[in-house]
């Protein structure tokens, strides 16, 4: 249980925030959400840079929106996706800068 003025997180967030980390422990989903850092894409799109059939790319896709990370976009037959979650950038940052090729 988190007390007044605690520096600690409670145990209630801390799941909220393994469950949605679960989510992106995914190479194809770190792979979308860093394309989608950079702009918006459908799900083809997705799919084909990841080497993926599309239903595959459209659960990753699924999954991240249910955690809040992504929105669709409508516009006429295609759906585009984008970043919705803010701090996706400092979190692929962090990864990049740890696990990403030296300069």
């Amino acid at each position: 249980m988190k007390q007044a003025n605690s520096p600690w997180m409670s145990l209630d967030q801390m799941e909220q925030a393994a469950g949605c980390l679960r989510v992106l422990a995914h190479p194809h989903r770190l792979r979308i959400i860093e394309m989608l850092l950079q702009d918006r894409y459908t799900v083809g799109e997705l799919a084909e840079a990841c080497g993926i059939p599309s239903h595959m790319a459209s659960e990753h896709l699924m999954l991240m929106k249910r955690c809040g990370f992504l929105e669709s976009t409508r516009e006429g037959r295609k759906a585009y996706y984008s970043v919705k979650e803010p701090h996706l950038s400092s979190i692929m940052a962090c990864i990049q800068s740890r696990f990403g090729n030296p300069s």
